[in-house]
């Protein structure tokens, strides 16, 4: 099982890291918040400890950004004991909340729970750029602007959102969407593409959906 930990306080970083390595964890350590939220959005893991007063992105906006996009486990760990704020983490998202100062034979069963329990949560929302999907909605945005999509179109969107950054393959894209097997001759996959990008790109100077020759199709953001 691999843990982030995202904490600023330097004795309490590498007590848990020394801790929950020593109990079969593997750990990485953020000591701060912007570095906590690249590693919690880029990187795969099963669970994120996550402290609320950090240095330059605080614990609220790193639990909004996860929930945002991934699934991930969430348990917030900080001295903020007021019942407002435990209220606010569990309503952004967190999977439990515990205070500060703590045990550490708490925090460990917390946190063997937590990944026992085995919690999926599809984001409701997911966004890359200026484009917006709500998947309960089923309501796409690109800078501010509604963009109609067919429920095909919108399934194919959907996918390439929720493995944002992942090159799919044609093989997957066609069972995913059209729940068919693949047929090389067609190029069902590759039409639906172009439809999708003539709304949600072709308008706009940022190109979200790319195609990587001979593989597939992914969505992500990309710095020029």
């Amino acid at each position: 099982m691999r843990l982030l930990i995202v904490e600023d306080e330097p004795k309490t970083g590498d007590y848990l890291h020394k801790g929950l390595s020593e109990n079969g964890f593997v750990v990485d350590l953020a000591r701060n918040g912007i570095d906590g939220q690249h590693l919690a959005l880029t990187g795969e893991y099963d669970l994120v400890v996550l402290d609320i007063g950090l240095p330059g992105v605080d614990g609220w906006q790193i639990l909004q950004a996860i929930r945002a996009q991934k699934q991930t486990p969430v348990m917030c760990l900080t001295a903020r004991d007021r019942v407002d704020d435990r209220v606010k983490g569990l309503e952004l998202g967190a999977d439990d909340y515990l205070i500060k100062p703590f045990a550490f034979s708490e925090l460990l069963a917390r946190i063997r729970s937590l990944l026992r329990r085995g919690k999926t949560r599809d984001p409701e929302q997911i966004r890359i750029g200026d484009l917006e999907v709500d998947l309960l909605r089923h309501k796409v945005l690109r800078a501010g602007a509604r963009i109609d999509l067919t429920g095909k179109e919108f399934a194919l969107l959907a996918l390439l959102a929720r493995r944002q950054g992942e090159v799919l393959s044609r093989t997957l894209i066609a069972e995913q969407v059209w729940d068919m097997n693949f047929d090389s001759d067609t190029n069902v996959v590759d039409v639906a593409v172009r439809r999708l990008r003539a709304k949600i790109d072709d308008p706009f100077p940022a190109k979200l959906v790319h195609a990587i020759r001979g593989i597939g199709y992914v969505l992500e953001e990309r710095v020029l």
